[in-house]
């Protein structure tokens, strides 16, 4: 090493390089090591096991390179032209504060010749999480788990049953995506009943698949004037609606659903209670012919009637009387507590609507499992009647509910609802299923936003099924049903709890008698239908 003698000390080696440092950096540094270290710096030789070799206890050069202020140090002893070239090669001054980003340091690293691998990383927790990107809660997961035997063995069949908005669809993807992955190629055929439901299948499935997939599937859609080339669907999922799988039947007759059957291996069909009907029940049969074929049911409500025992004992026996539900001895309240379910506020609007029927109009109603077409419009338009709905909407607006959803009696009523409504200055729209798709769509998107201007939806005979709105604070059931399955849907549209997006509460302001077993209260209407089924 060339070197000249220090004048400060008899003696005493110091590094050439010494001479273009101030004095007072000489006097910090007269350690022969350190000295030596700064010498081989200066001269551009270093490498790391030389610098390692020459002072193994003096510094960790690694370390001090990933230091920003070690480094800061280091770097302001070099002299003025390496620093100036080190400057221009990583496009900064090397003595200035802040933060180095990776490529800085490897090109630090790069001048000094350090391999990268020399870096000490930065130092990593013992512990860490990791976020899945198509969760379930626990209760979802608990499902999934009872479900899988009992749709792969014996009957191969089952029902599941959660309340409207603790997450049916998504629990069953996790199924679907199952099947998909165990059975390599195969077709998932989902079965439903409105262009709502068969969207909201649509849309789950391409988001479950993305996260839950193993190969790149087949997703098709088959309602309205869609219809896929089945003859070519080997692999995926197919969104199959009733009335097209039943117009296409009914017109090139039943073998196309035979050849298609032979690829499925899983058909699941949502809102389960009506999977017997006939039309529906034979359309099911043709696509699970497959001796290795399951059937997955999904339904809020697992019965046809409020109280026909045999009715709902069918149901129960297609499925092989297989439902797995929540478990627990409260299995609301429990939803509500922990915040998958809001915790909804009952109402009666009007327990006798101001209208008087005939003694022949009480027969039919006392024989029909809902109310006639007939009757229910008739009590619908009367003064009374209205009146109480609309002082009914302005008192959920008092309250600051900033979401209503309401289920009109008839058409009539939902226009002049929406009209008396929209004449007091509070944006309002009404739907039907003779409202044009495109105004239609609109009424809802608005009615979704985030916008905290209130607003109500009417409705008639659509938005029971299928229809996410989780913001909805407050529901007006202004059509009197005897059905339980129809009232469970729509009361089910406002109860989706803050874990699910929803609202902490929801005010359900209904015409229906509360006296009548199991409306006016969840849990009563939730296990309802438990008689004819078995536990799993």
């Amino acid at each position: 090493m060339s070197s000249v003698t220090d004048t400060g000390g008899p003696g005493m080696t110091v590094p050439r390089f010494l001479a273009v440092i101030p004095d007072r950096e000489v006097r910090a540094l007269m350690d022969p090591q350190v000295l030596s270290v700064l010498d081989v710096l200066y001269n551009g030789k270093l490498r790391g096991d030389t610098l390692r070799r020459i002072a193994p206890d003096l510094l960790d050069f690694d370390v001090l390179l990933s230091d920003v202020s070690g480094r800061a140090n280091v770097l302001r002893l070099l002299p003025r032209q390496k620093r100036d070239e080190l400057a221009d090669r990583i496009g900064r001054r090397v003595d200035e504060d802040g933060d180095w980003t990776a490529n800085e340091i490897r090109e630090l690293c790069g001048f000094f010749g350090l391999s990268e691998e020399r870096i000490v990383p930065p130092p990593m927790p013992p512990t860490d999480i990791v976020e899945p990107k198509y969760a379930l809660f626990d209760h979802q997961r608990d499902a999934v788990r009872r479900l899988m035997p009992l749709l792969a063995e014996d009957e191969r069949r089952a029902v599941l049953h959660l309340p409207t908005g603790v997450g049916k669809t998504r629990t069953a993807m996790h199924v679907v995506a199952h099947w998909l992955r165990s059975h390599e190629p195969s077709v998932v055929v989902w079965l439903a009943s409105g262009k709502e439901l068969l969207e909201q299948a649509h849309v789950a499935f391409q988001e479950a698949w993305s996260h839950l997939g193993t190969r790149t599937v087949q997703i098709g859609s088959a309602w309205g004037d869609r219809m896929p080339d089945v003859s070519a669907f080997h692999d995926g999922f197919l969104a199959m609606g009733l009335a097209k799988a039943w117009s296409v039947t009914s017109t090139t007759g039943p073998g196309w659903l035979g050849s298609l059957a032979s690829r499925v291996r899983l058909v699941v069909f949502d809102e389960a209670h009506q999977s017997i009907a006939p039309t529906y029940q034979r359309l099911t049969d043709e696509l699970t012919m497959a001796y290795n074929c399951s059937l997955l049911g999904l339904t809020a409500t697992p019965g046809r009637t409020w109280a026909d025992i045999d009715a709902d004992g069918k149901l129960s026996e297609y499925y092989g009387e297989n439902k797995v539900t929540i478990r627990g001895d409260d299995p609301i309240a429990n939803l509500v507590r922990d915040g998958y379910l809001a915790r909804p506020v009952f109402r009666t609007l009007l327990a006798k609507p101001g209208v008087q029927i005939g003694h022949d109009d009480i027969v039919r109603l006392e024989k029909m499992l809902d109310i006639p077409q007939d009757i229910l419009h008739a009590m619908s338009m009367s003064e009374q009647y209205v009146t109480a709905v609309l002082e009914a909407v302005n008192q959920l607006l008092a309250n600051g509910c900033t979401r209503t959803l309401a289920f009109a009696g008839s058409v009539a009523q939902a226009r002049l609802l929406t009209a008396l409504i929209a004449a007091q200055g509070t944006h309002c729209e009404m739907v039907s299923a003779k409202t044009h798709p495109r105004r239609r769509a609109r009424a809802i998107q608005s009615f979704r936003t985030a916008d905290e201007r209130p607003m109500v939806l009417v409705n008639y005979g659509v938005l029971t099924t299928g229809f996410d709105a989780p913001r909805i604070n407050a529901v007006v059931i202004a059509r009197p049903t005897k059905s339980l399955v129809l009232y469970c849907q729509m009361v089910g549209r406002g109860i989706r709890g803050p874990k699910a997006g929803g609202t902490e509460s929801c005010e359900i302001v209904t015409v229906v008698d509360p006296a009548l077993p199991a409306f006016g209260n969840l849990a009563e209407a939730f296990l309802n239908w438990e008689d004819v089924w078995t536990s799993n």
